[in-house]
C-alpha cells in the first residue's frame, strides 16, 4: 500500500523549515512536489517553522559563531524530538559531516548555480576601492582576486535586508545566489557572473530533504521527488569538502555537472586576499565519492602552507 501521512500516520507529514522568506519558498517547493508524487490532498503536509541561531545572530560572520550548525541545528532538535518528520535545507548551508542519525533523502532539482552581481554592471565598472558586501569567504576572497583594491565589508541578513543595505548605500555592490533570487521572483535583480569567473559555492542552488535515518516509510516516500542528476552532483562536491576538510573559514568553490554516467567537476581553493588559487578540472564516474574526496586531498597538497593552514585551523 502507498504511504500515505493521515491514514498511517494519523496526521499530516510535518516539514520543518528556517523561517526566511527564500527557506519559506522552498519548503513550499518541496511540499507541493510530494502532493504532486503521491497525489496526496493539500493538508497532507502541514510546513513547522524553527528560527535557527543563524536566523537570529545577524551582527557576525558564520565563522566565528559556530558555522554551518547555526541553520541545522534547531532543525535537527525539532526532527529528533519528533516535532518534525523532515527537514529542508539549503544544501550549502549543510554542515561537510553529519551525524549518521539524519540522512540526506532526497534533493530537488538544482536551480542556477551561479552568482550575481548586484549594484553594478560587472566588477570592472564598480568605482576605484570599491566596498563590497558579503558574509562568504569564498565571495571575498573571489571578488579580491578580481579587484585587488576593493574593501570587503560583513553583509549578514535575508535577500531582501541586504538588498535594502545596498539601496541605503552602505556598499558600492554585493553578491547574491542566482538560485534564490529566481525563488524568489527577483530573478531580474543583479547581473549574473559566469562560472569561469567566480565558481559557486559547493551545493550552490540545491534544496535537500533530510529525515531520520530509521524513518523507512517517511525515506521511501521523499525517494519518489528525488532529482537524481541534482543528488549526485551535490554528493560529489560535498565529497570534496570532505577531502578539503573545509569549514566557514575557507573559501572553497566547487560545481559538477552531469552527463549521463560521467560528472565532470571543477573545484577551487582560494586565499582570502585572492592572491593564490589552486584548482582542479577532472571527468569521473557518477558516484564515485572517493575521487571527491582525494580531489580536495589533492588541492591541499598543492597549496602554499599559508593557504593549507586555512583547512588545519
Amino acid at each position: 500500500m502507498l504511504f500515505t501521512p493521515q491514514s498511517d500516520m494519523g496526521r499530516p507529514l510535518r516539514l520543518g523549515t528556517r523561517g526566511s522568506p527564500l527557506a519559506l519558498a522552498q519548503a513550499r517547493m518541496t511540499a507541493q512536489a510530494l502532493i504532486a508524487a503521491h497525489g496526496w490532498s493539500a493538508d497532507a503536509i502541514e510546513i513547522v517553522t524553527v528560527q535557527t541561531s543563524g536566523d537570529r545572530i545577524q551582527d557576525r560572520a558564520l565563522a566565528d559563531i559556530g558555522g554551518k550548525a547555526l541553520w541545522t541545528k534547531e532543525l535537527d532538535r525539532a526532527l529528533v524530538a519528533g516535532e518534525t518528520d523532515l527537514s529542508v535545507h539549503s544544501m550549502k548551508d549543510v554542515e561537510t559531516v553529519r551525524h549518521d542519525i539524519f540522512h540526506i533523502a532526497a534533493m530537488l532539482p538544482r536551480a542556477d548555480p551561479r552568482d550575481k552581481l548586484i549594484g553594478a554592471a560587472s566588477f570592472d565598472t564598480l568605482p576605484p576601492n570599491p566596498i563590497v558586501g558579503t558574509s562568504s569567504p569564498r565571495r571575498g576572497a573571489q571578488v579580491k582576486r578580481l579587484r585587488p583594491d576593493a574593501t570587503i565589508t560583513l553583509f549578514r541578513g535575508n535577500v531582501a535586508t541586504r538588498l535594502a543595505k545596498l539601496a541605503a548605500g552602505e556598499v558600492h555592490a554585493t553578491l547574491l545566489a542566482a538560485a534564490g533570487l529566481d525563488r524568489l521572483d527577483q530573478g531580474d535583480v543583479g547581473t549574473i557572473i559566469p562560472v569561469d569567473t567566480m565558481l559557486p559555492a559547493p551545493s550552490q542552488g540545491a534544496v535537500g530533504i533530510e529525515i531520520l535515518s530509521g524513518n523507512a516509510p517517511v525515506i521511501d516516500a521523499v525517494a519518489a521527488i528525488n532529482h537524481r542528476d541534482t543528488f549526485d552532483a551535490v554528493m560529489l562536491e560535498r565529497a570534496v569538502l570532505r577531502g578539503l576538510g573545509g569549514t566557514c573559514h575557507s573559501p572553497i568553490a566547487a560545481l559538477a555537472l552531469i552527463d549521463r554516467d560521467h560528472v565532470t567537476i571543477r573545484a577551487e581553493i582560494i586565499s582570502p586576499d585572492g592572491q593564490e588559487t589552486v584548482s582542479e578540472k577532472l571527468r569521473l564516474a557518477r558516484g564515485d565519492l572517493d575521487a571527491g574526496e582525494a580531489l580536495g586531498r589533492a588541492l591541499l597538497d598543492r597549496a602554499s602552507l599559508a593557504l593549507r593552514a586555512l583547512f588545519e585551523a
